[in-house]
């Protein structure tokens, strides 16, 4: 789920991107003309809920390169930074355990993005601006995640990176809660496959470029992080000017106050089985992926014993190939899945590809067993980042608190962020090396796709 490349390369991905909005936005179009046949009861599918009436080619157009740029712009500085400018960072302190370095600060700083998330969520939830409920939330996580890659930068202990990265975390879920929730706002419920599809697919290739780039400074950090906080600047800035103008909330009737924003770290309790089944398929998944992800840089120097130089051209060969897959992956299901109105099993088939990539390198600890884990794992990451978000608001108790239960959806990320580091962690500790992790990850992959199953009102 990360990346890297140069400007050939970069070329060849913005062409791919292009690609997959062109095909992304036909499927749209498909979906409207058949958007009364899925509504069922209640107000027609293909409606936008803010509006009740259809998107007209030009709003769509704006809604999914804006989906796809939220996803792109956080996705890539989060990227160079966690997955690669840090752990090299880590690698140079001395007396210190890079992997408990690493493993410590995304622990850390995802107990920062948990609260980020549900609070920036439940406030968009509430607000009242004239711009709109989402839209200042979105711009101000851009801004307060640059300051923290700026506090990065100015570190040079590890108790100051690591709180750094803790505001990264906070600017990331003051961005990503209230665009996730867009999608429920303002995206007819027939197209939300294909929108989902483009901000997953657009996830999975941020974080492949960003170890595109990330690699690129692994002799430069400073610089490196400089990029990642100008990226990071503009991404809720730039995504809000390209989405159609929200409408005012100030004259909005809000049914929540400030002491329901306490309440909204209570999870929902009616109507909810399908809602845990997903918050539960997605944390095992994250936990899984994460296990590996999170140490991309250290299997390769670690386990398949290659030098700096080699694992830093590994990681931008292994994002070239996540790049195209996922793009590919993500191209086919999310208009599959709103043509077919299926979402989990396309999200149970995600988890089986990505788990059948991992058995490679357990068998083959070398860059080739590598390269065809990256491979399959962009597969799968674009199948189950393309239909996942559309299956999480498929499954969402109340539409009215969107933001909030999103939010708490989103906890699975968080927790499984944490979770996966220790768990890695453990099993060095426990083996004494990289390898047992596969097999412990590829079993929280299944476990996760048999939650996803036991969904009973989405098909």
């Amino acid at each position: 789920m990360m990346g890297n490349g140069n400007n050939d390369r970069r070329g060849d991905l913005a062409e791919g991107v292009g690609d997959r909005v062109g095909e992304g936005i036909k499927a749209m179009a498909s979906a409207d003309e058949a958007g009364g046949a899925v509504a069922g009861q209640g107000m027609d599918a293909s409606l936008a809920p803010d509006t009740g009436r259809r998107l007209n080619s030009k709003e769509k157009v704006r809604f999914a390169i804006g989906f796809a740029m939220v996803s792109l712009l956080w996705a890539a500085p989060f990227s160079m930074g966690s997955g690669v400018l840090l752990p090299q960072i880590f690698n140079t302190l001395h007396g210190v355990s890079a992997e408990a370095a690493l493993g410590t600060m995304n622990s850390i700083g995802c107990v920062f993005a948990l609260v980020a998330n549900i609070v920036f969520g439940a406030l968009s939830d509430m607000s009242r601006f004239r711009v709109g409920k989402r839209t200042p939330w979105i711009v101000l996580g851009g801004i307060i995640g640059a300051l923290g890659f700026l506090m990065v930068i100015q570190s040079h202990t590890l108790v100051m990176i690591i709180f750094g990265w803790c505001i990264v975390q906070v600017g990331i879920n003051c961005l990503i809660a209230p665009a996730v929730a867009v999608l429920s706002d303002r995206i007819p419920e027939s197209t939300r496959g294909t929108y989902s599809a483009l901000y997953g697919a657009s996830q999975v290739v941020g974080q492949q470029l960003g170890t595109v780039i990330g690699s690129s400074f692994l002799t430069n950090i400073r610089t490196g992080l400089v990029v990642g906080m100008i990226i990071f600047l503009f991404s809720g800035i730039l995504t809000v000017l390209i989405w159609p103008r929200e409408k005012s909330a100030a004259n909005t009737v809000v049914e929540r106050t400030w002491a329901d924003v306490g309440r909204s770290f209570i999870p929902p309790t009616k109507n909810s089985r399908d809602f845990y089944m997903a918050l539960l398929g997605r944390f095992t998944f994250i936990v899984g992926c994460y296990m590996i992800q999170g140490y991309q840089l250290y299997i390769l120097q670690k386990y398949c014993h290659l030098s700096d130089d080699q694992a830093a051209s590994t990681l931008k060969v292994m994002a070239l190939l996540s790049v195209i897959t996922t793009i590919l992956a993500a191209v086919v299901s999310g208009p599959l899945s709103d043509f077919l109105q299926k979402r989990k099993v396309i999200v149970a088939i995600s988890c089986l590809i990505i788990a059948l990539g991992m058995v490679f390198p357990f068998l083959m600890p070398t860059a080739t067993g590598m390269y065809i884990y990256a491979a399959l794992a962009g597969i799968g990451n674009g199948c189950y980042m393309s239909v996942d978000q559309a299956l999480n608001v498929d499954v969402l108790p109340n539409a009215k608190e969107a933001g909030k239960d999103l939010g708490i959806l989103n906890l699975a990320n968080t927790i499984g962020q944490v979770i996966a580091p220790g768990c890695t962690t453990l099993v060095i500790g426990l083996f004494g090396g990289y390898r047992m992790i596969f097999p412990v990850a590829i079993a929280c992959l299944l476990v996760g796709t048999v939650f996803i199953m036991m969904i009973r009102k989405v098909k």
